[in-house]
């Protein structure tokens, strides 16, 4: 065996034959690490590309099309962000900061899994970060250690293929990938060339057993996935996991999917005996008192995914103390923000050169749902007239830059979810005909602009408008 000197970049594993302060690949700094690589034979490498599933060509025209049956897991929330569930052979890549919950996730997933869709099977869950005597404790405090779930405390992948084939499992969890070594190639766990290698080898062995995999990862401190970028390449579904504000509710967000949608959110709640899947996510970004009148408060109702959610804008337009006013967004697009502010100013006639602008979506959860942004506007030309909206007042629609509003997908469902939350007015751009009178509860008022919003907003309190 010849080794030869290389430097192999940490971000996308692009090899150079000197080192250098910047990848000339993806521009990082820094990120080039001196790494030891085979050199293989024509002989070796020809039969190392051989795989365990590989055939023949066919024309695409006899090509047999794939059904993708789902297995629900039993977590409703996880399902959703899967798309229905498990596929055979679907490889998983898990990833999130340290101690967001990815295994105390996936230890659910086993544990409904092997009461479920699983239930005849095995599970085989690998974890080469903990003991087998912490995977236990864990299990026991989310009271989940059914008998056809294997724990398996291993970093060295030869074992862990070797374990497999011996037990055959029908679903296996990899925690994480990150901690797992190739014992035929060199580098440390965690290299590029070791998890490019680890991964390649576990979906073989996936695909050819058709055995659903689960890899956990780490992410980076800027919010990447650590190592290669090809590891998202190779898997079929990424999903990441992370936490709001409040450090109270989780979003697992889909980036990738080859057997679902990628918009739909899954929203988990962390209590003391685990994960508790927040199936009615509909007042998550409110307040709870939702019948006081305030200033500078406005709602919406936002879609994440095919789920409609109720979403409380809140914004303060208070005076400058400083050469240039402030403009600070939570939740939204800072530059979208400042976009209705210029149109507000252009339209209206309202001035907030010489105004900080603070604005917050509630629950902590990003929305680019643009139905927000009359909402935004509402809100903000009430803490700019010191006027109250009331609490059962909706504003759905999206502004354009030209101060002319539009109305969103799906207003038909937004105005349902809207009358069924209890409120009384609904103001939306237009409305077409087929929708008229098919809400018993709700009035419509149509602002097809920010002046036709600004002048319905003073006629709701005239007294404090003309102040």
């Amino acid at each position: 065996m010849k080794l030869k000197t290389i430097y192999r970049c940490q971000q996308c594993g692009q090899a150079s034959p000197k080192w250098a302060g910047q990848c000339p690949g993806c521009g990082g700094w820094n990120s080039l690490i001196e790494e030891a690589e085979q050199v293989l034979s024509k002989a070796a490498a020809a039969a190392r590309g051989l795989t365990d599933f590989s055939e023949a060509p066919v024309k695409l025209s006899e090509a047999r099309a794939m059904k993708a049956e789902h297995a629900p897991t039993g977590i409703s929330e996880l399902d959703r962000a899967l798309g229905g569930g498990l596929v055979a052979g679907q490889v998983v890549l898990l990833a999130g900061p340290p101690g967001i919950g990815k295994s105390t996730l996936t230890l659910e997933s086993c544990a409904a899994l092997a009461g479920g869709a699983y239930k005849a099977g095995k599970i085989l869950y690998v974890s080469g970060e903990e003991s087998l005597a912490q995977v236990g404790s864990r299990a026991e405090r989310l009271g989940a250690r059914p008998d056809n779930v294997y724990l398996m405390s291993e970093t060295n992948l030869a074992r862990i293929i070797e374990e497999f084939r011996n037990l055959k499992p029908a679903f296996l969890v990899i925690d994480s990938i990150q901690t797992m070594y190739h014992p035929e190639f060199v580098g440390s766990p965690g290299s590029v060339g070791q998890i490019r290698e680890c991964a390649a080898e576990l979906l073989k062995i996936a695909k050819s057993a058709g055995t659903p995999l689960f890899l956990l990862g780490h992410v980076t401190k800027e919010g990447s996935l650590a190592g290669p970028k090809v590891l998202e390449h190779i898997v079929d579904t990424v999903l990441y996991f992370d936490a709001e504000k409040s450090n109270v509710f989780r979003v697992l967000r889909p980036h990738k999917n080859r057997f679902g949608p990628v918009d739909e959110t899954g929203i988990f709640e962390m209590t003391s005996g685990g994960l508790r899947p927040v199936d009615d996510a509909g007042l998550l970004m409110s307040e709870t008192d939702r019948d006081k009148a305030l200033i500078g408060r406005a709602f919406a109702v936002a879609f994440e995914g095919a789920r409609p959610m109720l979403a409380e804008l809140q914004v303060l337009a208070t005076k400058s103390y400083l050469p240039f006013p402030r403009r600070t967004v939570t939740g939204m697009d800072l530059n979208r923000a400042q976009m209705l502010i210029a149109a507000l100013e252009k339209s209206v006639g309202l001035h907030f050169d010489e105004m900080d602008v603070f604005a917050s979506l509630q629950g902590g959860i990003k929305v680019k749902d643009t139905a927000l942004d009359m909402a935004f506007c509402a809100a903000l030309i009430s803490s700019y007239k010191d006027i109250p909206v009331p609490p059962d007042c909706v504003f759905i629609g999206e502004v354009g830059i030209l101060a002319q509003a539009a109305s969103p997908g799906f207003l038909d469902r937004r105005l349902a979810e809207a009358e069924r939350l209890g409120f009384k007015t609904a103001f939306v751009p237009r409305l077409p005909k087929k929708d008229e009178g098919r809400f018993k509860s709700l009035k419509l008022e149509v602002a097809r602009d920010l002046g036709g919003l600004y002048a319905a907003l003073l006629k709701l309190i005239p007294a404090k408008a003309g102040k």
